[in-house]
């Protein structure tokens, strides 16, 4: 470990200070401003000369010229280890229900407790043993955590192949005692505990090789799935208006996705939503397991009224840990909520620091930071041949809902698929409110893609008829562009839309997508005949109705067969009445 070195504040412009010193400062090193019995951690951001600029995570009211600084050596760092699943966090890791039991709801600024205890014992059992040759990352034994195995892997700080000198037996042990002893090819020994400690901005790294993201991530979500798709270990953003809906499209997500841990980072929302999140987690039950979803859920939070640093350190601490289980070769699922609050934060403190600002007085790098932070997302090959994967959500929220802003277009440039909410859908009471004419996806679909391209050409020219009839009326649309409009409509009422209070509707997998899609695809693909207008209007809502009812049917149940068998003959009935009417003519 580094030893402590001291300098003395020199300035203070709100979140940020400057520290003057005499030895030498690392960038990107954890500081903390000591101020009568308190110590506020920090970390150093810009060293200029025999200054350093330090962002404090925490008020920095009271705070006086003088007061000593001491620069600890160590980058903002999480602890890694069995008991993080199901606990709450601030961006700096601390577990809040412990500090709110210790210092009641408003919390102490300057304390900080241990992430994972040190006194819980967990049983451990090997799966290597002594003379084995292994590298950073790989498996060494695990513990039972929830309803996964929790691998204890070697180090990711540790180079090259080492060698087991020991490994412990099958047993109950501390997160800091020794279970193995590792020797590197000088010959040095290294200590290995189930727990790690690992710098938050740096990657980890130890895996056999990346792969580009391919396979389709279900998150049981029609107009996702099926039309504007998420590979597994890929990105999306969902940009949109105040109250559009993008917590709760998130929280759905994280229950219903075919993934294995959810990471959840209030990057600096209000305290009201977050709060809402807090309260709801706990309360859902996964419907994999019929337990909590909190049991496989990590929440890092930081509402808007915290300091504006640690919205930076929330988002950092969130995907470390998003990391470190798919280095046990789980797929995790990461939703960032918002990154909007985030990049806010990134313009204060530039702002603070003077530096040229660029679109809106946003940061010039601010681009940079978004793709950083959006790359460490991917699916990897580990060692042993197995997949873990991280696949990275976030929220944008533009002001207005103007999808031209800095932080949307930053994201959009990085992202594989972009979900924009709409206010106009929103307050329709369509849901999702994803707008199906501005939303896209470089990933491939879990249904069909000509049948979807189809689908997309319909809605597009449903618009365009829709549009037209604003200005001139139903009466100056001919039957055919109306019967268009209508199967358009039905598309988006039937399909695009769930009923989240429904137990079947709400999730629909991926095979049910392929199977009413293709039901869906016959009957936009076919010739209807209808005498007027008013009939045309009729017989769509029967069907619309006829399926809002098979929604909600167990799949290949009696009544779902019955309610099939309907439909198709709804639809082969107007087919048919169009033939015989084409040979009379």
């Amino acid at each position: 470990m580094i030893n402590s070195r001291y300098g003395k504040i020199a300035g203070i412009n709100g979140n940020m200070i400057v520290a003057e010193f005499d030895d030498y400062v690392i960038q990107n090193e954890v500081a903390y401003v000591i101020h009568n019995e308190e110590r506020l951690k920090s970390e150093v951001i810009r060293v200029r000369g025999n200054n350093a600029e330090l962002q404090v995570y925490e008020d920095t009211s009271s705070l006086r010229i003088g007061e000593k600084v001491e620069f600890s050596g160590e980058l903002l760092s999480v602890e890694l280890g069995p008991g993080l699943l199901g606990q709450i966090f601030d961006g700096l890791q601390n577990p809040l229900p412990q500090l709110a039991e210790k210092f009641g709801f408003f919390l102490k600024r300057g304390e900080y407790l241990e992430a994972l205890p040190d006194k819980s014992k967990w049983k451990f059992t090997p799966t290597v043993k002594k003379d084995d040759k292994v590298k950073a990352g790989d498996k060494l034994g695990f513990v039972d955590e929830g309803i996964f195995k929790h691998w204890i892997m070697v180090p990711f700080s540790l180079q090259g192949e080492l060698e087991i000198v020991s490994i412990a037996d099958v047993g109950t042990y501390a997160l800091k005692d020794t279970i193995a002893r590792l020797k590197d090819a000088n010959g040095q020994i290294h200590s290995a505990a189930m727990q790690q400690i690992w710098p938050v901005k740096i990657p980890i790294t130890a895996y056999a090789e990346k792969l580009k993201p391919l396979e389709p991530l279900t998150t049981k979500i029609r107009l996702i799935d099926s039309f504007f798709p998420v590979a597994r270990g890929g990105t999306y953003c969902i940009p949109g208006p105040f109250g559009s809906g993008k917590t709760v499209l998130q929280q759905l997500i994280s229950k219903h996705a075919e993934i294995d841990i959810v990471i959840i980072a209030a990057c600096g929302e209000r305290a009201g939503e977050v709060v809402e999140t807090l309260r709801t987690f706990p309360e859902i039950i996964d419907t994999k397991t019929n337990k909590p979803l909190m049991e496989r859920t990590v929440i890092i939070c930081n509402t808007s009224s915290m300091p504006v640093a640690a919205r930076e350190s929330s988002v950092y601490t969130a995907v470390t840990i998003a990391e470190y289980y798919r280095q046990m070769g789980l797929n995790v699922l990461l939703l960032a909520d918002s990154t909007s609050r985030w990049a806010q934060a990134m313009r204060e403190m530039s702002g603070r620091l003077e530096e040229i600002p660029g679109e809106e007085a946003f940061p010039a790098y601010l681009e940079t930071r978004i793709a950083s932070f959006y790359e460490r997302a991917g699916i990897v090959k580990l060692r042993d041949g197995s997949f873990g994967s991280v696949t990275i959500g976030g929220t944008v929220s533009p002001a207005g809902g103007n999808f031209e802003e800095p932080v949307t277009q930053s994201t959009l440039k990085v992202v594989g698929a972009f979900h924009g909410l709409s206010r106009d859908r929103s307050n329709a009471r369509k849901y999702p409110a994803i707008d199906p004419l501005e939303s896209w996806s470089k990933y491939r679909s879990v249904v069909d893609e000509a049948q979807i391209i189809k689908g997309k050409q319909i809605l597009k020219k449903a618009n365009e008829i829709y549009q037209m009839m604003k200005v001139i009326g139903e009466e100056g649309t001919s039957l055919e562009d109306f019967t268009v409009y209508m199967k358009g409509e039905f598309i988006d009422s039937v399909y695009l839309q769930q009923n989240a209070f429904d137990e079947v509707d709400a999730a629909t997998d991926a095979e049910r997508q392929r199977y009413v899609f293709n039901i869906i695809y016959e009957v936009i693909n076919t010739q209807l005949d209808f005498k007027d207008k008013t009939e045309s209007r009729k017989s769509f809502q029967v069907l619309i109705q006829k399926f809002h009812e098979w929604n909600s049917l167990e799949m290949q149940s009696e009544d779902f067969n019955k309610k099939e068998k309907e439909i198709k003959d709804i639809v082969a009935g107007k087919a048919k009445q169009k033939q015989n009417n084409e040979k009379d003519l």
